[in-house]
């Protein structure tokens, strides 16, 4: 888990601030979430995405002598980014989800697991989304940290990454993405058509829009089925396609049938698990927490589970089970003799 930035020790005028550069460190600490946003965006991967900000702050910093401008900074520390980005991308193998690398299992298949650096990581929307901004730029932030399109991004090649995501997420003119990335305006302008392209032969067709109050309701109903685990009554609320994925493992299954054969056959291990509310890309999400097999009155963290909603029906749930996600997503490491506590607001 990468830690909040520091000044780096023994960095010339650290307490006073670099040189021409008053309150650098603030400054770089109110930009973390878009930072951390667009590095997510750009990797994949929540822990890569933290690494790859925290080295981004320690280059500002120690680079600091070189921005003339504070006007600047926001473009000179994108720049700094995009670089530790790309240089991260180098020889790695695009991230996915299950889905994504072969056909559906059956709810009998064995639940073989792959390398963590596969699979596309969720991320915790308080972690990348602005505190205070306009709520239409909040809405639309969340549409693109959503793990389909973060997903789809991740088949275009890193510069055409970089470009699309500076261009029609951050809306930054053909000009500055041009001089950001050392390039031309034609450049960025054709590979942006190309990135587009792209996206729109891989990208699912599901309208994921913003929740409203009857999608609130139906997660409220999700929860109360999953903790009283009614099989019967949680795949009532699942869309005819809907698909059940759990990174690490590689299976993955589509449809009510198959996920209610899951769900009472080898995923029957969660039975009597509690949840504890929050956001991820953009969608409601839990931290969901097993019974301990020795203290009744004790659960321990399992999974981040993300909800995908279209139509007033379920259509995706994706259960990460990578325990290291509590903690950056600010949840207990255990409850104790615990019921689920308020939902988060979506």
């Amino acid at each position: 888990m990468a830690t909040r930035f520091s000044v780096p020790a023994g960095t010339k005028g650290a307490r006073a601030g670099a040189k021409g550069v008053p309150g650098l460190e603030l400054e770089l600490e109110r930009l973390r979430p878009q930072l951390t946003g667009y590095c997510y965006r750009m990797l994949g991967s929540w822990f890569e995405a933290e690494d790859a900000v925290q080295e981004t702050m320690v280059r500002a910093w120690r680079r600091s002598s070189t921005l003339t401008e504070r006007a600047a900074l926001k473009s000179w520390l994108y720049r700094i980014a995009t670089n530790v980005c790309l240089d991260a991308l180098k020889g790695t193998k695009r991230r996915a989800r299950p889905m994504d690398l072969g056909p559906s299992s059956t709810a009998e298949s064995a639940l073989g697991g792959l390398p963590e650096n596969v699979w596309i990581e969720p991320v915790p929307d308080v972690r990348v989304l602005t505190s205070g901004a306009d709520p239409a730029d909040v809405a639309a932030d969340r549409e693109t940290i959503r793990l389909a399109f973060v997903t789809a991004l991740q088949h275009l090649p890193p510069r055409q990454r970089a470009v699309l995501v500076l261009r029609t997420v951050l809306h930054w003119s053909a000009a500055e993405v041009a001089d950001l990335l050392e390039t031309t305006v034609a450049s960025v302008n054709s590979a942006l058509q190309r990135a587009r392209a792209t996206l729109d032969a891989v990208q699912p067709s599901e309208d994921l829009t913003a929740l409203g109050d009857g999608d609130r309701e139906l997660v409220e109903r999700y929860v109360d089925c999953f903790e009283r685990y009614d099989v019967d009554a949680l795949v009532a609320l699942l869309h005819e396609d809907a698909t059940f994925q759990m990174p690490p493992m590689e299976l993955w299954l589509r449809g009510p049938e198959q996920i209610a054969a899951f769900y009472r056959g080898q995923g029957a291990a969660c039975r009597g698990s509690r949840v504890v509310p929050t956001t991820a890309n953009g969608s409601p999400a839990f931290g969901a927490y097993k019974p301990d097999a020795d203290d009744p009155e004790l659960f321990r963290p399992w999974s981040i589970a993300v909800l995908e909603i279209a139509g007033g029906r379920i259509v995706g749930i994706h259960n990460f089970l990578d325990t290291r996600l509590f903690a950056e997503f600010g949840l207990p490491s255990e409850l104790r003799g615990a019921r689920t506590a308020q939902l988060a607001p979506l």
